[in-house]
């Protein structure tokens, strides 16, 4: 079923729209939506629509940015429920796209961190100042990944998170011991205050490789 759905998504990139250059705009066509509530349902098209209303609506790129961390946060986590990879995509690791995650649903700690980023990139926050953050959860003791802004390159950093509703300076989450960092221009080994040292290219891991190939398959990047 999940290979079925997989397929379903490969089959809507067509009817996707990009636009260039700068930022992207997403654009969802009427046709697409009405293809993902055939094969999912009127709630997965609804969510989808959801996404498509925030990202397009002109209002919200002239918030300021932290208004843009409260709808987006709060956007990802109303609407998606937390599954793990292998109940989701039968795989230990895949880091779904905001299409993907939003047709089925759910997604884990990955995906919402994922389809935030790129969201607030939509939404004309500089990508300089978002990370996706991999940190070990202490209270949970697991591995876990969040969003984290930087308003600038010395701030102490705000976490978006879907294990808590409110977005939290990294300096109030003693529960999250940070790993390393990335987006799409580089990787750093990461801490608690600060943007952390560089210590290479995002590209070094095949995960994100995977991910950006099929976000520029789905024309949403």
């Amino acid at each position: 079923m999940h290979l079925y759905r997989h397929s379903l998504i490969t089959l809507l990139l067509a009817s996707l729209l990009f636009a260039l250059p700068g930022i992207a705009k997403l654009n969802i066509s009427d046709e697409v939506l009405a293809k993902i509530e055939s094969q999912y349902n009127k709630f997965a098209r609804k969510r989808v629509e959801g996404w498509r209303e925030l990202v397009e609506n002109p209002a919200n790129h002239d918030l300021p940015e932290k208004e843009k961390l409260e709808l987006v946060n709060k956007f990802f986590n109303s609407n998606v429920m937390f599954l793990n990879d292998i109940d989701l995509w039968n795989k230990k690791d895949y880091w779904a796209t905001p299409l993907e995650m939003l047709s089925i649903g759910a997604g884990d700690c990955e995906d919402y961190s994922i389809a935030k980023y790129f969201t607030l990139k939509e939404l004309g926050v500089d990508e300089d100042k978002l990370r996706i953050t991999y940190v070990k959860a202490i209270e949970i003791d697991q591995a876990h990944m969040v969003l984290t802004y930087f308003e600038t390159k010395r701030s102490v950093p705000l976490v978006l998170d879907n294990l808590i509703v409110d977005i939290k300076p990294a300096s109030r989450r003693n529960d999250l011991v940070p790993v390393y960092s990335f987006n799409g221009t580089g990787l750093w080994l990461a801490k608690s205050r600060g943007e952390g040292q560089r210590v290479g290219e995002a590209s070094k891991l095949s995960l994100w490789n995977d991910l950006e190939r099929r976000m520029k398959e789905q024309a949403l990047q």
